[in-house]
């Protein structure tokens, strides 16, 4: 069975790092565009960040841009989220997301009709 599956995240203070991974099994996504959402308690889910098949077209949210760096490796079908200088806004549930035909630009926009979702790893972040 095709699964997404996320790893990585936990408990930080303020100002710390993380490193979310997200690896396929079941079959190659070295062709999808992949991303990272996430969903905070009583919000909406939001875009985090995308990552076009070559790595070489990426765009992240505003809230996250400096601060969080996506990277990709198709050889380990493998997504990452590099998450540095933490705040307590980026508390949330994170998904990653792989699409077939969607691009990186436009991903935020679209997430309600990707194709296939991770189960999410929890991120909080103390103050």
């Amino acid at each position: 069975q095709v699964q997404l599956v996320e790893s990585g995240g936990g408990l930080v203070q303020a100002g710390g790092s993380l490193r979310l991974s997200c690896a396929a099994s079941g079959r190659t996504y070295s062709s999808y565009t992949k991303g990272w959402f996430r969903q905070a308690p009583g919000k909406e889910r939001e875009f985090v960040a995308s990552i076009n098949w070559s790595g070489g077209s990426i765009y992240y949210a505003d809230s996250v841009k400096g601060r969080f760096t996506i990277s990709r490796d198709n050889g380990k079908n493998t997504v990452y989220l590099q998450m540095n200088s933490l705040k307590p806004e980026d508390t949330a549930v994170y998904y990653c997301v792989a699409d077939p035909v969607t691009p990186a630009q436009s991903m935020a926009g679209r997430f309600r009709n990707l194709e296939r979702w991770g189960q999410g790893t929890l991120v909080t972040v103390s103050s």
